[in-house]
């Protein structure tokens, strides 16, 4: 099976045959943020409508565990934390990402100031987005996040400064640029 997006391989097929702008305005811009990140909000699983106390469910033996047990990785965390995090359970979401191996990701890194910043702890946040920033400066997911909570502080320069750095960084019809885009104009960014 190839690697690359089913939208993608669809729009490059749609291309040859001369139906691909038509098919465009049909496709969701926002399917990808950055690398391989969703930026839509994941489908609930047992992890948010069985599991208590931020468990995990575990597909293999269909059961709530803890987020450090051995046998999850790093995937399956990373994917519990963003559900748990939509989900308004931000402690519990921070409590699976420190699960993960790998603490150095920039998708955890900004999944951990979304958290923190949602929780009310909004410098901790920036400290998280800037991290994931040092690491991958095109990384525009984060840099998204990150002018949100600038505009909801009020930070409005600022802001525009990130809304500015994904249209540079090509992210200008990416849901990254359109949700920051949408907090600074109209007021709404996306929850």
């Amino acid at each position: 099976m190839s690697k690359i997006p089913l939208n993608l391989r669809i729009a490059g097929h749609l291309k040859a045959t001369g139906l691909a702008s038509l098919i465009a305005l049909a496709l969701p811009l926002h399917a990808y943020a950055a690398g391989s990140d969703s930026t839509e909000p994941p489908e609930k699983t047992k992890t948010t409508t069985t599991c208590e106390n931020g468990q995990v469910w575990d597909e293999e033996t269909k059961e709530c565990v803890d987020p450090d047990e051995a046998r999850l990785d790093d995937e399956t965390l990373y994917r519990a934390a963003r559900e748990l995090a939509y989900d308004g359970q931000y402690d519990n979401a921070l409590r699976v990402l420190a699960s993960m191996k790998d603490q150095n990701q920039p998708r955890v890194l900004n999944y951990k100031g979304y958290a923190n910043r949602k929780a009310g702890r909004f410098d901790v946040g920036m400290r998280y987005y800037r991290q994931a920033l040092d690491i991958d400066p095109d990384f525009i997911l984060a840099r998204s996040y990150m002018g949100q909570a600038l505009a909801e502080d009020g930070q409005l320069v600022l802001a525009h400064a990130e809304l500015k750095e994904i249209r540079s960084r090509g992210g200008m019809e990416t849901w990254a640029y359109k949700a920051l885009e949408r907090t600074l104009f109209e007021g709404s960014g996306y929850n």
